[in-house]
């Protein structure tokens, strides 16, 4: 199972299509599952992912529009029939909180598990979640509705031991882990060993920034990266600019200028118009500001680890 993989549900914009369906995503990180945003048709697309909604804990909400939330009680009212018990935490802002609690109240009554509300600040970036392995935090963007972003960072990981070498200098197991932390070894005659002796450097950590509705403001550049895959909307063709800035979307040649200049390895197209029929058109006008575009699709499956 790969470590760290981007599943489309969804990637149509407000008004579904046969082809496209809203707005959904779900971040696979070493063996949990956190949802960005859920259009209609996120729970079927879930199971025909073949994704286990038992490793559901977090949903990421990046604005309040209903092809990024309307999906939302038809989910919690699956996981109501699973009859299990647990926690989900559902990171949005206080209006959208104070909303989807009188949904639920209505479709989501007796639970056998928790529903978390984990407030969030649109104004400004803040760390919405952390555990040992990895960190999300928000990016505001600018939307007709408040709006962020978010960029999942895997933490440092330990140097890789030289196990020979640590034998050879006489390191007790019991030390390795320090070892591996980046400290120095001491022998017993005080002599110092440096850490650079006994290790390598770790292996390089991974990021995914998912960047949806947004005007395109490249001052947002240095909040988002440098990341290895960069979602982004495309919801416009150059031939729609003027739309594009009406109402608060980015154009697909736009999201490849933010790719180049936020230090992206790979850009993920979506969030496409209902108005265009062919989505190569998205990859070409991507590809005039930057190189490795991705044309997304639903069920698509993006290992970040074996992007090169």
């Amino acid at each position: 199972m790969a470590d760290f993989t981007i599943h489309t549900l969804g990637c149509g914009s407000a008004r579904p299509t046969p082809k496209h369906d809203p707005s959904s995503t779900v971040v696979e990180f070493r063996n949990n599952l956190f949802m960005v945003d859920c259009g209609e048709g996120a729970q079927k697309a879930f199971l025909r992912q073949r994704l286990r909604i038992s490793r559901l804990g977090h949903i990421f909400l990046t604005h309040m529009h209903g092809d990024h939330v309307l999906g939302l009680p038809g989910l919690i009212s699956t996981l109501g029939l699973q009859d299990t018990g647990g926690e989900l935490t559902i990171h949005t802002f206080a209006d959208g909180a104070a909303i989807l609690k009188e949904i639920f109240a209505y479709f989501g009554r007796n639970l056998p598990y928790d529903i978390r509300f984990n407030i969030l600040d649109p104004t400004r970036e803040e760390v919405a979640f952390e555990n040992k392995a990895l960190r999300v935090r928000t990016i505001p963007l600018r939307h007709r509705v408040p709006a962020v972003g978010y960029v999942f960072e895997e933490k440092e990981k330990p140097r890789h031991l030289d196990r020979a070498m640590c034998d050879f200098h006489g390191v007790p197991m019991s030390q390795f882990n320090n070892i591996k932390a980046g400290l120095d070894f001491t022998r017993p005659d005080g002599t110092v060993v440096p850490n650079e002796r006994l290790t390598s450097d770790p292996t390089p950590s991974l990021k995914y920034a998912h960047i949806s509705d947004t005007l395109f403001v490249p001052e947002l550049a240095e909040k988002i990266g440098p990341v290895d895959l960069l979602f982004h909307e495309t919801t416009y063709l150059d031939s729609e600019a003027d739309m594009a800035v009406r109402n608060y979307h980015t154009t697909a040649r736009q999201a490849g200028e933010m790719a180049r200049l936020c230090g992206a390895r790979w850009l993920l197209t979506g969030h496409y118009s209902s108005r265009y029929s062919d989505e190569e058109e998205f990859r070409r006008q991507a590809m005039t500001n930057f190189r490795n575009v991705i044309l997304n699709r639903e069920g698509l499956r993006t290992d970040i680890t074996r992007l090169t």
